[in-house]
């Protein structure tokens, strides 16, 4: 890891690495997203990565005695939404300065809106992925009739190779175990239907090598379910997908939710799992409070001790 490490935070404290100038709106709905986040947990430290002036908007906005939760480490480099993921790996950019603060220990977590690729490229460079994990998953939880529902992967990786299928499965049921409390987690992979033999290629493999495998956490292989059994959750808790897929629907249920009254909606933050640290991506068009919920997350999984417990449920070791 580079650099000298940080000592370690007071119990209870979660010191969040937020980047200044990811998202379609930054930096304004991030200083405003910060700002909520600190009035919601007065145990939150927010380590703000980006330029100066924009950093001391958000200090100068607290009440004095709060301002020692904050602190600055400077970055003016940006990702643009059509940079290539590569660029997540330049040194001089929020993102991977973000994810350097995360891998010297002067920060627990990361969250930014930026380009998912280029924050995959920042976490694995700066702390590695878990053991075994070849490519990264992002996960959200949507709201569905039965109780949530985990969406992966969301954006992370394109790739639909069986392998990578059945090892998001593997991550997904870990994490329903270890962050939503879940007993025995039912995992489901998307197809285009439920009978044997649906969907293409990786799909057909997948299914046949889940239907094998042991899981996780008790939880047990549902088989194959389409698209609009994610908003019931009555046949899977958990539901594989390429991130390529995975991202088309999570949209597509986000413009379901904005054209109805419903109380609730989709996250637009998913957790990052794979990666040998702590991280949470926020949409890139996410408001102030989409970024709050995204800091608050990443606070949460940090007090849980989520990527430590994931990895003791998959059976690898969690440096």
């Amino acid at each position: 890891m580079p650099g000298a490490s940080a000592p370690p935070a007071e119990p209870g404290t979660a010191r969040i690495a937020v980047d200044l100038l990811g998202g379609d709106s930054a930096p304004a709905v991030v200083v405003d997203g910060a700002l909520r986040a600190c009035r919601a947990d007065s145990d939150l430290h927010l380590l703000l990565v980006g330029p100066s002036e924009v950093a001391d908007e958000i200090i100068h906005a607290l009440p004095p005695n709060d301002r020692d939760r904050v602190a600055v480490r400077g970055a003016r480099r940006a990702v643009a939404m059509a940079d290539a993921p590569a660029s997540g790996g330049r040194a001089d950019t929020t993102v991977r300065a973000a994810a350097a603060a995360v891998a010297e220990g002067h920060a627990d977590a990361m969250t930014s809106a930026g380009p998912s690729g280029a924050i995959v490229t920042a976490a694995v460079l700066g702390f590695g992925r878990m053991p075994g994990v070849r490519r990264p998953a992002l996960a959200a939880t949507l709201p569905a009739a039965h109780g949530p529902v985990l969406l992966l992967d969301v954006g992370a990786s394109i790739e639909a190779s069986p392998a990578t299928l059945v090892q998001h499965g593997l991550l997904g049921v870990a994490y329903a175990g270890a962050v939503l409390g879940m007993s025995a987690p039912r995992l489901g992979l998307l197809s285009i239907g439920t009978e044997p033999g649906k969907g293409d290629h990786p799909r057909r493999a997948a299914d046949v090598a889940l239907a094998g495998r042991a899981l996780p956490g008790g939880a047990r292989y549902a088989g194959l379910v389409e698209g609009y059994e994610i908003s019931t959750g009555e046949l899977a808790d958990v539901v594989v997908t390429d991130g390529f897929t995975g991202n088309v629907l999570l949209k597509g249920v986000e413009g379901v939710y904005g054209t109805t009254a419903s109380d609730e909606t989709p996250p637009r933050a998913a957790a990052l799992l794979g990666v040998g640290g702590t991280v949470v991506v926020c949409h890139g068009a996410a408001t102030g409070a989409d970024l709050a919920s995204g800091i608050a997350l990443a606070a949460d999984l940090h007090r849980r001790a989520a990527m430590a417990a994931i990895c003791d449920l998959i059976g690898v070791e969690h440096e």
